[in-house]
C-alpha cells in the first residue's frame, strides 16, 4: 500500500511539474535503464512507437522530465533513465509575447546573457536557436523569427535586439 501511495505521490508531483515548471532533473541521477522508442522530430512533434503522440498534457510531462547529457536525451525520473532520439532540437520556439520566446510545451524565455541566440546554417538555410535550459535548446519557427527580426536594429553590421535596456544581438 505505501508504496501505490509513493508512486501516485510521484505521478501527481510529476504531473504538476508538467504544468508549471520542469523537474529538477539536474538533480536526479538515476541508472540508465535502455531506449524508449520516442522521437522528437525536426518539427518538434513527438513520436512513440512510429505514431504522433496527440495527448498535449503528455507531451508537456515528457518535456519538463527531459534531461540532455553530453549529445544524448533521456527521459528522467528519480529512478530511472530512458534514452531517446531527438532529431534536432527537444524544443521549438512557437510564439513570441513582447520579447518573451514561448515554446510548444510552454517553456518561456528571455533572450540574453543565460539563454543566448544562434543561428547555424546546417543544410544551406539559416536556422536560428536560442538556449532554454539545461544545455537543451530549441528551434525557433520562422514566423517568430520573423518577428523577432521586425523588432530588430542593426547596429554596426549587426542585428540586434534591445531588451530591457541591453542590446542582444540576433544569431551571433
Amino acid at each position: 500500500m505505501a508504496n501505490d501511495e509513493t508512486g501516485q505521490n510521484a505521478v501527481k508531483n510529476l504531473l504538476g511539474h508538467a504544468t508549471r515548471t520542469p523537474a529538477p532533473v539536474h538533480l536526479w541521477t538515476p541508472p540508465y535503464c535502455g531506449e524508449i522508442d520516442i522521437v522528437i522530430r525536426r518539427d518538434g512533434s513527438w513520436w512513440h512507437e512510429g505514431a504522433p503522440i496527440r495527448r498535449e498534457g503528455l507531451v508537456q510531462l515528457f518535456a519538463s522530465i527531459l534531461k540532455r547529457e553530453g549529445d544524448r536525451y533521456y527521459l528522467v525520473t528519480p529512478v530511472e533513465k530512458l534514452g531517446i532520439v531527438v532529431e534536432d532540437t527537444p524544443l521549438l520556439v512557437t510564439d513570441l509575447d513582447g520579447t518573451t520566446l514561448i515554446t510548444a510545451t510552454g517553456d518561456r524565455v528571455v533572450p540574453g546573457p543565460d539563454h543566448p541566440l544562434r543561428v547555424a546554417d546546417p543544410n544551406g538555410t539559416p536556422t536560428p536557436y536560442i538556449h532554454v535550459r539545461g544545455g537543451m535548446e530549441a528551434r525557433i519557427d520562422r514566423k517568430t523569427f520573423y518577428r523577432l527580426m521586425d523588432m530588430a536594429e542593426e547596429r554596426d553590421g549587426q542585428w540586434m535586439l534591445d531588451i530591457d535596456g541591453h542590446p542582444v544581438p540576433l544569431g551571433a
